[in-house]
Formats: structure tokens, sequence, C-alpha cells
């Protein structure tokens, strides 16, 4: 095995080689026997001038290129560098593919030596690291990297970089290293030349394995106690008092500053607690909401021998608590606490199947990656938890064959029993004071033939503003065209080689009549799934009358009339058929385990997968009958797009109110809820959420303010000179907009975020600002055009000095933007819900069959809680300031608009042209 490694980066004028790009700068460092011995670095002229947008980048103009070198004249130094080496980049394929070119062009041997991807290597080694762009990782192992996109400064990092994972693949254990092995000729670098070699050093040496790891059939794991949770042997009296807990907060955190509303909002959590009372409690931005409610809930807990539930939105969120907040509790409180976090169990991996998994042979690349990072990650968890990893899109794809579904019934299931992380957490929470867990999980307790929560009389929500449509959305259900065809595809029939296919052959007595029966059934329910979702589709094309091109819902509105007839017949036929095949293959499963022989894990599992697939089935007969066969009140809707109808089309169903489920199965069932948000009241007042919650009036009710100084952070701008929104075309209305935001963003330098309540206008906006022309020198990010998730598009966001982000929906809230990155917000428009979302408009009918007013109790309510959720991602500490700029005059044009306001701090307000605004904007940011 070669011992030399080149280091390559490159900074090119574009992406393209073949379309007349060149580089503009080179730098290798090579690597010797473990350490750095060479660097090399220089500039080139391209002959060709450097694009804004890539000086901006790097840093890199045309006057420092100009009597730099050309390519040509340090082509035959670069072979020269590579000669016996690896060739190793941060994204391999793109620098040597365009270096091959150059060369090419230099007349230059191309290298065709083995190669290695630092991408792909800390994928496997590193697989819980947030990303995987260098910067981040050079953050996240402590490497100095002041020059980002600069080929000097990136290469010597990513050669860092290089060492350190060489230095952890080398420390893994003989057994983790030969499955690596065996598993990296699918990869896209050359790995699996550097492992066979370290195999055979690894294998002429007596190995000692750690105490930290112990190898268990075949996987190397860390090492845990029996229990993660041991039952407290001693009582503790203890006595809530606000006044001790600030002090000890103040003795104990070297960063504590006292904050009247956090030790307000504790009092009032431990009144509604002990009291035995329901409780909202609203506490604004830069309160301390997390300790405001654990502190006293610990208190609580140790007092009166209670378990209390912590629940919150998200899964992250979940995980911000574990790992930050309650760490800061336990340095707080004078005796001790015990936690755990507990997900759903899909969450967790499967040890078994993933054995099983292990020596099933692949070559898919996304498959064959995800197995070598979980072979890692097994070495380092303590959770089994899949949201510890960075997954790819098919990574995440393949942990649906090696979840968790709490099944040990099979031999293999019950050797890894004791180890099975999902059993270890459900038993940890059988003894914890307190269980940190998400809604989904908390709803579907409520919904679930079996408990998957504890027992328990007391729960704190955060995040509250999110727990009703959480509990709407799992109150109903989801019916995808997608996820029902797999599973059909996924038993196949008899010759497909799918589960069916094995079915048979360990039945081996299925007769010719059965088989041809059986493949008829799974052919048929083919061509059923498809004729319903037909049926509905072309009855909602004749019951909406909607324009909207793309991803749209529409609803179900079931009449008394020939087409939904024509829909609940292919329903029930498809009911029959579905249910009679069922039964069918029930029945071969059940034949089968009556033969009492011995079958092989791989043999069992297939038993298990039909099994799973069967409920499966069973829940999608259930749905279909409620959905098309049964009267009841809840509204069902198609969402699907047009140009790719039917493969992504969806029908759910959804109650249109859960007040009255959750006060039977929640509220009545409980001793104390207490929900707890920044944006849970309007116009101050808590009484929109108590009604949707299906809570009276006597429950407890504390707004607390925020601490920040909203007046003399924030100015709240609306400009005069922009149209009311349906009063001009979108592409006018775009115009308008687009060239504000292009003179406010020239006026701030970017730092910009801009919320939008539609993608078609965010669309054509993002497309305005581009093709305009202006902002060349300003990296313009888009939900749903730039490429990542909204974490991704975030972090992008703020890696640029001149950067301005588009987002809709999950924009309005949950991200954190402290600091100068973010110096202006603009809203759109207010963010009232379309008409035309189904269960938006089943609800104003509700109300109005109620004899209520439907804009006053449901439209202008959700878009103030929206509107105070967008308003609160501009300031996020007490250095902050800047402005929100709101395009939507309906703000101050309108009687309802002092609603928006009044339910904001109070902040100044300026009502100026765009011309003033930016000559504002300049003065203020002095």
């Amino acid at each position: 095995m070669s011992n030399k490694f080149v280091v390559v980066d490159l900074e090119t004028n574009g992406n393209s080689p073949r379309k007349g790009d060149r580089i503009i700068q080179f730098a290798a460092v090579v690597i010797e026997n473990g350490k750095i011995v060479e660097e090399y670095s220089s500039l080139l002229n391209p002959l060709q001038p450097i694009t804004p947008f890539i000086e901006e980048l790097t840093g890199i103009t045309d006057e420092m290129v100009e009597s730099a070198p050309i390519f040509e004249e340090i082509a035959d130094k670069i072979v020269h560098l590579l000669e016996d080496a690896y060739f190793v980049a941060h994204n391999v394929l793109f620098d040597l593919s365009f270096l091959n070119e150059e060369l090419e062009q230099a007349g230059c041997r191309q290298f065709y030596g083995p190669i290695l991807d630092t991408v792909e290597l800390a994928r496997i080694l590193y697989p819980t690291a947030d990303s995987y762009k260098l910067t981040d990782l050079a953050a996240q192992e402590g490497i100095v990297h002041t020059r980002p996109h600069q080929a000097d400064s990136d290469a010597y990092v990513t050669a860092e970089l290089l060492l350190l994972l060489l230095k952890k693949l080398n420390a893994l254990p003989q057994v983790t290293t030969k499955q690596l092995e065996f598993l990296s000729s699918s990869l896209k670098s050359d790995l699996d030349i550097y492992l066979q070699t370290l195999l055979q050093e690894k294998q002429s040496k007596v190995e000692y394995i750690p105490e930290s790891w112990e190898v268990y059939r075949g996987l190397t794991l860390k090492r845990l106690p029996n229990n993660l949770i041991s039952s407290q042997s001693k009582d503790y009296t203890v006595s809530f008092d606000v006044n001790n807990v600030e002090k000890r907060m103040k003795d104990t955190l070297s960063f504590y500053q006292k904050r009247e509303g956090q030790l307000e909002m504790m009092n009032a959590v431990h009144q509604a607690l002990t009291s035995n009372q329901h409780g909202l409690i609203e506490a604004g931005t830069g309160v301390g909401k997390s300790l405001g409610y654990l502190v006293p809930a610990a208190y609580f807990s140790i007092e009166n021998k209670e378990q209390v539930i912590i629940s919150t939105f998200t899964t992250q969120l979940q995980e911000q608590l574990f790992h930050k907040d309650l760490p800061l509790l336990k340095r707080i409180l004078p005796f001790p606490i015990t936690y755990t976090l507990l997900k759903g169990r899909n969450h967790y991996i499967s040890l078994d199947k993933f054995e099983i998994s292990l020596k099933e042979q692949e070559d898919n690349y996304d498959i064959v990656l995800t197995k070598m990072q979980i072979l890692v990650w097994l070495t380092e968890t303590e959770t089994g938890d899949k949201d510890e990893l960075n997954l790819t899109s098919g990574g995440i794809n393949y942990w649906e064959k090696i979840k968790n579904d709490g099944n040990f019934s099979l031999p293999i299931s019950k050797e890894w029993a004791q180890k099975d992380f999902y059993r270890r957490t459900r038993n940890a929470a059988q003894k914890a004071n307190m269980i940190i867990t998400n809604h989904a999980l908390l709803v579907k307790d409520l919904t679930a033939d079996q408990h998957l929560l504890p027992s328990y009389h007391y729960a704190i929500i955060d995040e509250g503003h999110h727990f009703e449509k959480t509990a709407t959305k799992h109150f109903g259900f989801r019916f995808s065209y997608v996820a029902v065809r797999l599973s059909i595809n996924a038993i196949g029939t008899t010759d497909q080689k799918q589960l069916m296919y094995h079915l048979e052959h360990l039945l081996g007595d299925l007769s010719l009549t059965e088989k041809v029966e059986f493949n008829q059934f799974i052919l048929s329910l083919h061509v059923e799934l498809d004729e319903l979702f037909r049926a509905v589709l072309r009855y909602v094309k004749k019951t909406n009358q909607s324009s909207k091109e793309g991803k749209g819902s529409y609803r179900l509105k079931k009449t008394e009339t020939g087409d939904w007839n024509a829909v609940k017949s292919v329903a029930e036929r498809m009911v029959f058929l579905w249910k009679d095949g069922r039964n069918a293959l029930g029945e071969k499963v059940l034949r089968l385990k009556e033969q009492n022989r011995k079958f092989s894990s791989s043999q069992m599992l297939v038993v298990e997968r039909i099994e799973s697939i069967l409920n499966d089935w069973q829940i999608y007969i259930n749905h279909l009958r409620e959905m098309f066969l049964r009267e009841g009140d809840n509204i069902a809707w198609l969402e699907a797009d047009k140009k790719s109808f039917p493969n992504n089309a969806v029908l759910y169903t959804q109650p249109s109110s859960v007040a009255e489920p959750l006060q039977n199965r929640f509220f009545n069932q409980k001793q104390s809820i207490v929900f707890t948000s920044a944006t849970i009241t309007v116009n101050n007042s808590f009484d929109y959420y108590l009604k949707v919650l299906g809570l009276g009036k006597n429950q407890l009710e504390v707004q607390i303010d925020s601490p920040f100084k909203y007046e003399k952070q924030v100015q709240l701008l609306i400009p005069t000179d922009v149209p009311e929104v349906n009063t001009v075309s979108l592409n006018e209305y775009v115009s308008t907009i687009g060239e504000q935001i292009i003179n406010i963003a020239q006026a701030t330098k970017g730092r910009m975020l801009i919320l939008f309540t539609a993608n078609d206008m965010l669309k054509k906006t993002y497309d305005y600002m581009k093709e305009s022309g202006c902002l060349e020198e300003y990296a313009i990010l888009a939900q749903g055009i730039t490429n990542g998730s909204r974490m991704r598009l975030t972090r992008n966001f703020q890696r640029y000095d001149k950067a301005i982000l588009l987002g809709t929906n999950s924009f309005w809230e949950g991200i954190d933007i402290p600091g100068e990155d973010l110096t202006c917000l603009i809203i759109v428009r207010l963010p009232f819900s379309s008409p035309e979302d189904p269960l938006t408009e089943a609800k104003n009918e509700r109300i109005k069959n109620e004899g209520g007013n439907p804009f006053l109790e449901n439209s202008l309510p959700e878009a103030v809680l929206r509107f105070k959720q967008g308003f609160g991602r501009l300031v996020r500490t007490e250095e902050d300031k800047g402005f929100i700029i709101v395009f939507d005059r309906r703000i101050v044009s309108t009687s309802y608009g002092e609603t928006f306001l009044k339910s904001i701090p109070a902040v100044p307000i300026k009502q100026q042209n765009n011309a003033e605004m930016v000559e504002f904007i300049e003065k203020w940011l002095k």
C-alpha cells in the first residue's frame, strides 16, 4: 500500500471545464508516513474574467491572477507531485475530473491512480456529523480554517482532516474493519485498496479490544451498563422556593443573568402541577423558557414521587433539551434527578435485522454507505437512535428495513433482546423522574391499542402552539398511493423474487391453482389501486373549481351523486378484494408456522416482514372503509401534483376539531397539563387556543413578556408604494416587490430573510432577483430551489457575508439566526391560510354552522399566531437589532390589521415609500 497521499484542492471560475471554465488556484499537500512533508500552491491565470460571485466567494480577483502562470506552465509539476500516490480531495470526483480535463488540454498524462474522498470517508467515520462541508468538519474537529474557499487553505485543512480520518479508521477493531472491507468495493473511491492492506496488517498482530467495546454476534458495540437508570434508593425531602432556586442558579451557572420572567414562569408551572390544574403560559422570546419549566417539574417530581412528561414539537428539540438544558438542570438542583429521552420505536435500530441485512449482498451505493456508517456508529452510540445519524435519502429508505418494530418473537431477536436499544430505553423510562418525548408520540399514545409511554398524570407541553395541529394529524390518517404500491410490490407474485416468492419456497406445497389465484390477486390489487385514485381525481376535478397548477389539495365533498357513488363503488370493490387476498396470505403464513420446522434467521425475517405488511394492509383496509364507506365528521381530501399524478398522490382524513377527543382522552384523564409557547395568545387573550384544545375557562393563564427592549431593537416598516396583492397581477406584484427587495438588500448588505406564504410567489421573486443582475455579489438562497434542508440553507445563509434567504412555511418559525447575520426580515403577505385548504374550509364551515364567525374565530387568530412566529425570527438576543418590513398593507389599511399589531411587542412603526425607507435603513444602521 502506498503511504503517499496528495491532497488537492482547486478554485475554479465555474463548474464545467468543457464549457470553458478554468482553474484559478491549485493547491496540493503531500502526506507520507502519516506526516505532511510538502505543500504547493499557485494562483493561475484563467485567461478570462472572474465572475463577481466567484470573486466574492474566494477573494480572488482579476488583478491577483493577471501576472500568475497559466495552467500549462505548472502541469508537469502537478503530474510529478501525483506520482505513486493516492489522489485525495473533498468531493474527489469534481476535483479529479476538472484537473484531468486541464491536464489533457495541456497535453499531459491524466491521473488514473487510486483515489480517496474525504467526504465519503467522513460520512463513514463521522456518521453523526451535522454536515460534511469542509468548514463544518474542520470546526467539529478543532482544525483552524482561516481562509475557506482558497485552495491552499482548503487543501491544508483537508490534509489535516485526512490524517484524523485515517487515524480513526486504523483504530477500529479487526471485526469492524473486515466488515467495512467487505462492503467497500461499491464505493466511489478506492478505499477498498486501503482497507485490504490495513486488514492484512491487523491480522498479523494480536488484537487488544478496549474495555469500552464489546463484540457480540459479529458486531462491535459500545459497552453500556445493564441499566441506563438505576432506581433511586434514597428519598429526598425537597421544597420548592423560587428564591432558593435563583440563588443556586447564580452560584452554579457562571453565565447566569437574573430574569424575572423566568422566575415568574417557574412559580406558575409549579403552581399548576401542585394544584392539579391545567395551564397555558405564554413566555416571550428570551425568558428562558426551558429551565422555566424544567426546574419546577423536577422539584414536583421529587416532592410528589410522580413522573412528569416533557413534550416538545420535534425530535431535534428533544435532543436540545436532553443534551443542553437537562445537564444545566442537574447542576442547579440540590438533589439528583433522572431523565430519559423517548421516541417512537421506529427511531431505534433493530440489531437483529441489521445483522441479517449485513449478510445480504448489495451494490446500491447509498445502502452500502449507510451500512458502513452504522458499523462505525455502533461502536459509539449509547442510544441506537436514528436521529444521531446523518443519512442520505437512500440511507433513510434503507432504515425502513432495519428499524425497530418491538417484535422479539424471532430466535435471533431473542438473542439481541438484552442489548436492544428501544427495550433499554423503555425500561429506563419506567424509572425516570422525567421523560422527554415529542407531541407525535404523546398523541399516538392516546390512540394506540398499547401504551407507548408509561402511565402518567402530569405533562408539560413545550412549543404548545403546535399541539392542536399534531393531534389533528394523528387523529386522522394518510393513505399514500406510493406507500400502498410499495407494500404490494414488497409481497410480489410468486415469480418476482419478493416476499411471496420466498414464502412459496418455504412452504414447498403451493398448488398451481393457489399460485395463479394469488398472482391474479396481486395484479388485480394494483389495477384497483390505480382505478381508485383515478376515480377520486375525476371526482375532485368536478367538485373543486380550483385553477391551481402543480401540487394542490382537493377536498372530497361527499355528495349523493353518481360521481361519488362511482368512487364508493371502486373503494368497496378494492376493500373486498384486499380483505380476501390478505386473509389468503395470512392463512399461508399460519400454515407455515404450524409445520414447526426450524428456520434460519433470514427465513424467519421473511415471515416477520410478511406479517408486518399484513398488519399494514388491515390498517389500510380500515382507512378505506372509514374514508369512503362510512358516514362520519372527518374531512377527507386528495393531495396531488397534476404534473405527476398519480405517483405522488395521497388521500388524507382528519377531524375538523380535536377539542372533544382531547378533552375526553387527555385532559379529563390527567391531573395537570401545562402548555407553554412564545405564541399562544391573540390580542393578549388565550381564548382562541383554549377553544381549539377543548379546555374550559377555569385554567391557569399566565402571560410573561420578553425581557428584550423591542422598542429600541426593532423598527417596523410598511411601504406606501406597494399595491394590494389582489389588485394587480402576480407578475406585476412580484416586479414591484422584487425592485423593493433589491434596493433594501443593497442598503442592508444582504443579511435578509424573506418570508412568503406561497411557493409560486417565492419562485417568481427569486427568478426576478436573479435575472435582474443587480445582486451578483449576493448569495440568494431559496427554499425548494436551492438544494438543502432548512437547517442547511440557514447554515449557508450564515456563512456568506452578503446573503438573502427566501422561505415559506417552516421558515416562519424554528430557525435561529442571532447577531448580525440577520438584520432585515421581510414579510411579504399576512400569513392567512388559503380558503381552498380543505381543513381550513371545513373548520370555517363548522364554525358557520354553529352560528359563529369563521374569519374572527379561525382565519384571523391562525394568521396572527403565524405572524407572531415570523416576527420572532429577527430578535433572538438582547444585542440583536434590525428591521421588519411588511409589504402587506392590510396590516394598516383594515380594521383587523390592528389585531396583528396588538399581538406583537410595541415597536416604532413607519410608513414610507421605498426611497425613504432605504435612506432610513442606511442611517439607522450607521
